[in-house]
């Protein structure tokens, strides 16, 4: 009898030390995760910084000049001695039109100013003539007077003749097109060949130039007293950017305003000018243009990682007190400027604030010993 109550004395021991064998383990466990990995902050000291608040609008590139080659004469044209993108200078010859027909006419406008030049020649001897007999009173004065109105009708003839010998030779100049600007010549070239008419609605070409461009932006009427009187207090020059946020090597200058509003958008025209070496801007590319709007001289920024917000939404900074501890302190946010944000309220300069881990830290308690200060801070924190 006593051998088969041992067992079971055992067995009841064993079920009854189970609890609490699991309950130490459970306790090492959550020590071990608790107290083996202590939090690391870290820290920053705000110091206040001299900011150029901006903003960026979207617009289009356009050629800083832009020329269309458009004939003054008609004809066929004989020679076109440029090619599609090709680089000019001012005064290249980019077509040559058939001359023949313009030499023809100018050759006719010479025999025409050769007659008038003879008539007038002729009425002036005649003049001559009739002045001596004048003064013999051997002819009426009314013939006197017909022989000087008609010296005057073949000095305006002689007049019209030459007018036209110079008109047709422009016309003979005018079968030479030239470029008056250097640039790029645009894709759209006449063909040899083709019939040259003046009025076309095409252009024979187009010349750009490209060494600098324009950045036309369409701005709210509301923000372009902010920008006009940041341009005039020289607060920095207009930085453009390019895809993925690259930025244009030179810097852009406002240049000009449209003084009319859209009524339909209520946004203004704006035209910033901007060097293009390499022609990395080309026209009708988009663009995006960053223009200084105002400065604020000692504005305080945290990473926008540092940020925290609470469960109604409103922006809070982990702030350490004087006496050690970390305080989560709501902030009113202002402008977003490269990763950091300026606090328009809620902090002061001086003030340690947590930029990292501060999401791990409960409010009002100590901060741990394991921080190290921003400048300290690994390769992947962003200051």
């Amino acid at each position: 009898m006593t051998c088969l109550l041992v067992p079971r004395l055992l067995l009841i021991c064993c079920l009854a030390a189970a609890p609490t064998l699991a309950s130490a383990v459970e306790a090492t466990a959550g020590a071990e995760l608790a107290g083996d990995r202590p939090v690391q902050l870290t820290l920053v000291t705000l110091a206040p910084e001299r900011i150029v608040l901006s903003d960026t609008f979207a617009g289009r590139v356009a050629a800083w000049r832009r020329v269309e080659i458009r004939p003054q004469v008609g004809g066929i044209i004989l020679e076109r001695p440029v090619t599609e993108g090709m680089r000019v200078a001012a005064g290249d010859v980019l077509f040559r039109i058939d001359p023949a027909p313009l030499k023809a006419d100018l050759a006719t406008a010479g025999a025409g100013l050769a007659r008038a030049k003879a008539a007038e020649a002729h009425a002036r001897r005649g003049l001559e003539r009739s002045d001596a007999l004048m003064t013999k009173n051997a002819i009426s004065g009314e013939k006197n007077d017909a022989a000087r109105n008609d010296l005057a009708l073949a000095e305006a003839n002689r007049a019209e003749a030459q007018a036209i010998v110079d008109r047709r030779r422009l016309d003979l100049e005018f079968a030479t097109l030239r470029t008056p600007i250097a640039g790029h010549v645009a894709s759209g070239l006449a063909d040899v060949g083709g019939l040259a008419a003046p009025g076309a609605e095409r252009a024979l070409a187009v010349v750009q130039d490209l060494d600098r461009v324009h950045v036309d932006l369409r701005l709210p009427a509301a923000s372009l007293d902010a920008i006009r009187t940041a341009a005039a207090a020289g607060l920095g020059e207009v930085e453009i950017l390019m895809d993925g946020d690259r930025t244009h090597g030179r810097q852009g200058q406002l240049k000009a305003m449209d003084v009319n509003v859209d009524p339909g958008t209520g946004t203004v025209s704006v035209r910033v000018e901007v060097e293009n070496p390499g022609l990395v801007l080309l026209p009708g590319m988009y663009v995006r243009a960053r223009l200084p709007r105002g400065v604020l001289p000692e504005a305080l920024l945290v990473p926008e990682d540092a940020v925290l917000r609470d469960e109604a939404g409103q922006a809070q900074v982990v702030v350490v007190s004087g006496d050690g501890r970390a305080v989560r302190r709501p902030v009113m946010l202002g402008d977003a400027i490269g990763g950091r944000v300026v606090v328009a309220s809620g902090l002061r300069p001086g003030e340690t604030i947590a930029i990292r881990g501060q999401d791990r830290v409960a409010h009002g308690v100590p901060v741990p010993e394991a921080t190290m200060a921003a400048d300290a801070a690994p390769a992947s924190v962003k200051n």
